[in-house]
């Protein structure tokens, strides 16, 4: 009761900034754990020792330092290609060279640039590269080391021998070994140092610690020097990563949080291999976890979930009273077979996909089509349980028409897919072509970013221009990788003879004039009179190869075209032919693929308990490590040895006792946010909270409608456009942080509190109408008990109580937003793109909003606001109001009332002006709590 006093009383803003400063504390808690230390290499003779030791002061050396090897780490070492000095876009003091410097080649040419001093092969001690560093009043960066360093004596060394590097003898890293694998500290202030060793693709092994670019990614844990030393700073766990040529490793470190380690540790059962994982890490932290949640708890947070919504009241007294023992394993299959998981996972993959109207305009003669086509295909193969790698086939390799499959009946059956009723037809298609006609898919930079994204979970983007800073990619890598989708592309109109033909057959009654909107406008209304119009389709496209001239002995030179490869982000190079898009699907359910399977898990991880395995979620890299390796791999190789059954991966964490914790903490495990040692409470997504309004306040069959359909709820919506029209469903949504789609990532979707968010729950209309309106819950329940009612709208009988100012400004808002209305309605019948019966459904529906704000108009003009129900309000015993209050919970935080709330809420209605105003004004109150607003 404690606690649930805590969650109402604090306001929304108030509660989710302290989880935050929470979070921050816990964030800056993380420590280390199991000292694991490989060989110590500088006992092995096979290793070779630090450059720092072989180029010391007073040692005899013939060794000439390697450029790759050595020279460019040193100067990342150095800092002298960080952002911040030459390795910005702009250079520093004419001199730029890559960032963190791993383009070898572009870097050497800067170093040796003519006339630029910075190389002097013939007098090495004037070399800028050496005199520069060692005079702090001469160096911008200031002094970087010393004359008698073995910095200077290894540059100084490599530049008498002629500062050589030679690109075509590019070395290969195959792995860098770093010791300790996992660091334990049980104290502040307590250090340990890396080890860093290189194993070369020629049998090569050098100790390169003191070359080595170190950080770690919570200070407030473990600090980490430039010579590798680890230092405890905090309680917790984190990493520190280790970075050398284009290898990245990442090193766990761990401080206990209590007493509670080893044999001290309580025992606790663990019924899965989810939870068996997650405790193994929470044991060597000293975590202990909270107990299971109540069924209420279970029932509300699962539905919400995985079907996107509440439970109906009549739902959760069941629930609750059911005394089977599997009822929550029951429950769960129940959920995963309703129409509302259908529903709710297809708004998913729509974000991850890239569902936008914004993105697919002009896309088809059809505007309104595309989006919604994109949403019936996928909802469809979600509902049919399709495996995710099938699907996700369908969109990587998806072809415009079928096999056989002409462009006239092409068009045709696009045709017939794009009627009103007929939108799911698409869905019958093999493939998502508009995932790859988007406007934001049209550079391959940008699609190459965009698919790794929804289908890799990386960030690329950064290597672009640069070496990613927190993983192996570099630029050559994404310049090769994004070739791969050269090959696709929209075309407006068949090249085929055959099928040109057909297109211009079906623009004969067009003029040879209209370009763009006007002609989509003209087609539209063919369209409209049954015409068989064409349609935009993806094709491929073919890409020419690199010519050369090629000579062999005895021989004339003959033109030799090469295929022309795009590789595999890690993989290897593939020919772009016809079947390019086929070899990047197998690349991606290939077993041994580091990234398909998982960055599925993590999304569908992350949606269960509010941040993933890895987060940020779409950010799979080197330097952000997952949480609990273990954990990712073994929902992962289990995930692929489902087949790809998203329902596998779904009861999988919904059945671990990680997923049913409860929310509330204990001294341990308060302060956790990455080791899913408890419930963590997270504001519902913007379509779940809108349609758990929805369902809170309609009438019992209305909610049960709703919680058995996808029609009128907001997990149905097909797009996710940034545009409201600042009323109802759409405003909404886009207060509370719907994804607004205009890329892949997962950063579209906001969760971020703000005050309008407040203000639409407390104060908005669409909210106050829905409370009171004539086939709510309310009304039902008054009419049903002989209470009168107030009409529609609260807003009015507060605007008659509180007098004509209020009154007259709430008739000024009426006014206005009926002559917006009417201006709308101009519009809409000036608009000849639309269908006849389009146009008929519309004026009707603006028509019919003109009307009612007219009546409300003449009711506050007339001060009057009449009752439902005639007569004296009849006389309700304690039982009826101690249901209406059960009922009121139910419906809202699906458990009953506690003591203490009862009483209160019993206390309030009877001393109200009527029934209706106290159950309206409570179930109000709840619909702004935490407990509402929250899953928990």
């Amino acid at each position: 009761m404690k606690e649930r006093e805590m969650m109402h009383r604090i306001g929304l803003d108030q509660w989710i900034a302290a989880s935050r400063v929470a979070c921050g504390a816990l964030a800056m808690l993380v420590a280390s754990v199991a000292f694991a230390a490989k060989p110590d290499p500088r006992g092995d003779e096979s290793v070779l020792p630090e450059l720092g030791t072989r180029f010391a002061v007073g040692s005899e050396t013939s060794e000439i330092p390697d450029f790759q090897k050595h020279i460019s780490p040193l100067m990342g070492r150095l800092g002298c290609n960080g952002r911040s000095c030459h390795g910005s876009f702009q250079g520093r003091g004419g001199f730029m060279l890559s960032l963190f410097g791993y383009d070898f080649e572009a870097d050497h040419k800067a170093m040796l640039e003519a006339d630029s001093g910075r190389i002097d092969t013939t007098d090495v001690d004037e070399s800028l590269v050496l005199a520069k560093p060692i005079d702090e009043d001469m160096h911008e960066g200031g002094k970087r080391f010393d004359k008698d360093g073995w910095e200077y004596r290894v540059l100084r060394t490599w530049i008498a021998a002629g500062a050589n590097y030679d690109a075509k003898q590019r070395k290969k890293l195959e792995r860098l070994e770093v010791g300790p694998v996992e660091i334990l500290f049980d104290q502040d202030k307590q250090t340990t140092s890396l080890r860093a060793v290189a194993h070369w693709e020629d049998g090569t092994r050098e100790e390169v610690t003191g070359l080595c670019r170190f950080h770690t990614n919570d200070d407030a844990i473990a600090t980490i020097d430039e010579s590798g030393n680890v230092t405890c700073t905090g309680v917790g766990d984190t990493h520190v990563v280790v970075s050398y040529d284009n290898a990245v490793v990442p090193v766990a470190v761990i401080r206990p949080v209590s007493q509670l380690t080893g044999d001290d540790y309580p025992q606790r059962e663990t019924r899965t291999e989810v939870d068996r994982l997650i405790a193994v890490k929470l044991q060597k932290l000293g975590i202990v976890p909270s107990e299971i949640c109540s069924d209420a708890e279970f029932l509300r947070r699962a539905s919400l979930d995985i079907s996107g919504t509440l439970p109906t009241a009549a739902d959760a007294a069941a629930f609750i009273a059911d005394q089977s023992s599997d009822k929550r394993q029951r429950k769960v299959e129940e959920l995963l077979s309703s129409p509302g998981y259908a529903a709710w996972w297809t708004t998913r993959f729509c974000d991850w996909t890239g569902n936008s109207d914004a993105q697919l305009n002009n896309v088809s003669p059809i505007r309104q089509a595309p989006t919604q086509h994109w949403y019936e295909w996928i909802h469809r193969r979600v509902e049919e349980n399709m495996p995710y790698d099938e699907m996700v086939e369908g969109i990587v390799v998806a072809q415009s028409r079928e096999e056989g499959e002409s462009y006239r009946e092409y068009c045709e059956a696009m045709g017939a897919a794009c009627r009103n009723g007929e939108m799911d037809g698409f869905a019958d298609r093999p493939g998502l072509t508009y995932f790859w006609a988007r406007r934001n898919f049209r550079q391959t930079e940008d699609r190459a970013i965009g698919f790794a994204y929804s289908f890799l979970g990386i960030r690329i983007q950064c290597a672009q221009c640069h070496k990613h800073p927190f993983d192996q990619w570099s630029k050559q890598d994404f310049d090769e990788f994004k070739n791969l989708f050269q090959t696709v592309g929209l075309s407006q109109k068949p090249r085929d003879k055959e099928d040109l033909e057909q297109y211009e057959a079906m623009m004969t009654k067009m003029d040879s004039d209209l370009k763009g909107n006007q002609l989509r406008r003209e087609l539209q209304k063919e369209f409209n009179k049954g015409a068989v119009i064409p349609f935009p389709e993806v094709v491929e496209r073919p890409i020419r190869g690199n010519a050369k001239m090629v000579r062999k002995p005895g021989q004339k030179a003959r033109r030799v075209v090469e295929p022309p490869t795009a590789k595999l982000l890690g993989g290897d190079y593939v020919q772009l032919d016809e079947m390019a898009r086929e070899k990047l699907m197998q690349w991606l359910r290939d077993p041994s693929n580091p990234y398909f399977a998982k960055a599925i898990v993590n999304r569908v991880w992350a949606n269960y308990f509010g941040s993933g395995i890895v987060d940020p979620v779409d950010d799979l890299n080197l330097a952000n490590p997952p949480s609990n390796a273990p954990l990712m791999d073994y929902l992962a190789d289990g995930f692929i040895e489902s087949g790809y059954d998203m329902k596998w991966l779904h009861r999988t964490i919904v059945d671990s006792d990680a997923y049913q914790r409860s929310w509330q903490t204990n001294e341990t495990n308060a302060l956790d946010v990455r080791n899913f040692s408890h419930f963590v409470p997270r504001r519902l997504p913007a379509e779940t909270l809108y349609d758990a309004i929805l369902v809170a306040t309609a009438s019992d069959k209305q909610a049960a409608q709703l919680c058995s359909s996808r029609d009128g709820r907001a997990v149905g919506i097909a797009s996710s456009s940034p545009r409201n029209n600042g009323r109802g469903s759409s405003y909404a949504l886009q207060v509370f942080g719907r994804s607004i789609r205009e890329s892949n990532c997962d950063c579209d979707r906001s969760e971020d509190p703000n005050l309008l968010q407040t203000v639409y729950l407390q104060n908005d209309e669409d909210v106050t109408n829905r409370l009171y309106d004539r086939n709510g819950w309310l009304a039902e329940q008054m009419k049903s008990l002989g209470q009168p009612m107030l009409v529609s709208d609260a807003a009015l009988a507060k605007a008659k109580q509180q007098g004509n100012e209020a009154r007259q400004r709430q008739i000024q808002m009426m006014k206005k937003r009926r002559q917006e209305l009417v201006q709308t309605l101009v519009k809409v019948e000036k608009n000849s793109s639309i269908s006849e019966e389009q146009l008929k459904i519309k004026t009707t529906r603006i028509n019919q909003q003109i009307a009612q704000v007219s009546k409300r108009i003449k009711a506050l003009q007339t001060g009057e606001v009449q009752d439902l129900l005639a007569g004296k309000a009849a006389e309700l015993d304690s039982k009826q109001l101690t249901n209406l209050v059960q009922q009121a919970y139910l419906r809202t935080v699906a458990r009953y009332p506690e003591p203490e709330e009862l009483s209160s809420s019993l206390a309030y209605i009877e001393a109200g002006d009527s029934v209706a105003s106290g159950v309206g004004d409570l179930l109000w109150a709840l619909l702004n709590t935490k407990e509402f607003v929250l899953n928990h």
